[in-house]
């Protein structure tokens, strides 16, 4: 016996503010949930497996339109069409009380309820499965303890989206423990909600998949489901199959020992080729981070533009266009400078400019400053992973080390030319 256990789809997922990176490529990666839940399908058609598990958050709350809960039955009356049932639970982001609009759905498919746990029982394939959905968006009971106990003589499954004991990123909805999972006496836990895959135990199995397709920068990495097969009761092999369309990563260099330009844009190109080979012919989504105590510091501040399009020519060579570049960011740090040795008024006003720090008091001060222009900036600008948001003193302090690093090259620039 073989099914499939997955989680996190968030169908037609809005990824807003796409449209401030330039180059982004839009379609590709809007419809990205659609591509990778496709190929969900194809594989469990491909595997010929005997069920399909998905663990919650199917959706990422109210549907736009019923487009995307057409979308979501027309995938499941092709596995209708190969007699694969489905069992579904719903997580924080598609509770009962976040979807309003319904659509009847092929008799393949089992929506568990959301007041209490229920059990399906699939006699043919000896299975039961447990599971209970989340009635609303902040579930903080632990649902699992009204789980029932395991049926004999069957395969049980046991479906729960939740955070376990506490999860970095993740809210702590449904909080349970191990112990307590273990006690029910199932033999697989097939949970949602954490978006990264992990095998949390084996003795039962207890799993999470991890969400089916990155969405931003902060999903890096093959996303996918997992495969499990079962033999005579007992699971033999829970298999990850990456089916992810677009794949996001992060390249960190160390510009420490880096000496030129040229010799940071050689080392950038070939952490992009490593990359670029991993994702495996996908859609490459990359940020480019340069850290490091670098003597190049200032002058990736103040030619900051000019660098990320050479970083961008450079995506644009490899992969035939299958490689965007996301960001840029600049983490270096300033090595210190000969002049700020100088016995001199040019000594001095280096020093003093280095020495430049927003204290609490003086961020409050600038906060207040630029609140009304902050409050003018577009919304999408304020918002995402990407965001520009001037309340945040990360933000200002930012912009104080570009200013700085600015006002040092001209200095020291007008220096030596006089």
């Amino acid at each position: 016996m073989k099914f499939i256990h997955a989680a996190d789809v968030h169908l037609d997922s809005p990824l807003r503010g796409l449209e401030r990176y330039e180059g982004a490529p839009l379609e590709a990666l809007r419809c990205a949930t659609r591509r990778a839940f496709e190929n969900l399908i194809a594989l469990a058609l491909s595997e010929a497996v005997d069920m399909v598990v998905l663990a919650g958050d199917l959706y990422d709350g109210e549907w736009k339109d019923y487009r995307t809960g057409l979308f979501f039955a027309q995938q499941m009356a092709r596995l209708q069409a190969a007699d694969i049932p489905v069992c579904l639970i719903a997580g924080n982001h598609d509770a009962a009380s976040q979807i309003t609009r319904v659509l009847r759905l092929p008799s393949n498919v089992h929506v568990f309820a959301t007041t209490a746990p229920e059990t399906k029982v699939f006699e043919p394939l000896g299975i039961a499965v447990h599971g209970q959905g989340f009635a609303t968006r902040a579930v903080t009971d632990d649902l699992s303890r009204n789980y029932p106990l395991a049926y004999p003589d069957l395969f049980n499954i046991g479906v729960l989206h939740t955070a376990l004991d506490g999860r970095p990123g993740h809210e702590p909805y449904a909080p349970c423990s191990v112990a307590g999972l273990r006690s029910q006496g199932y033999h697989y836990w097939a949970l949602g909600h954490v978006h990264q895959h992990s095998i949390i135990s084996q003795a039962p199995w207890i799993v999470y998949p991890g969400n089916l397709q990155g969405r931003h920068s902060r999903e890096l990495g093959a996303k996918g489901a997992v495969l499990v097969d079962v033999n005579n009761g007992v699971v033999n092999s829970v298999t990850f199959h990456p089916l992810d369309v677009v794949r996001w990563a992060r390249c960190v260099l160390d510009f420490s020992a880096i000496a030129t330009l040229d010799d940071g844009y050689d080392a950038i190109e070939a952490a992009l080729c490593a990359a670029s080979e991993q994702a495996d012919k996908r859609l490459l989504a990359v940020r480019v981070c340069l850290s490091g105590r670098s003597a190049l510091h200032t002058q990736l501040h103040t030619q900051h533009e000019h660098i990320i399009n050479n970083v961008r020519a450079l995506t644009n060579g490899l992969g035939g266009g299958e490689v965007w570049l996301e960001r840029v960011v600049l983490e270096t740090t300033a090595v210190t400078a000969p002049a700020l040795d100088r016995h001199d008024a040019l000594g001095e006003l280096l020093r003093l400019l280095g020495d430049i720090e927003l204290d609490t008091e003086r961020q409050t001060a600038l906060l207040q400053e630029v609140e009304d222009l902050n409050a003018r900036l577009p919304p999408e600008l304020r918002t995402g992973d990407d965001a520009f948001d001037l309340s945040q003193p990360a933000v200002l302090q930012s912009c104080l080390d570009d200013v700085k690093a600015l006002l040092m090259e001209r200095l020291l620039n007008q220096s030596a030319a006089g």
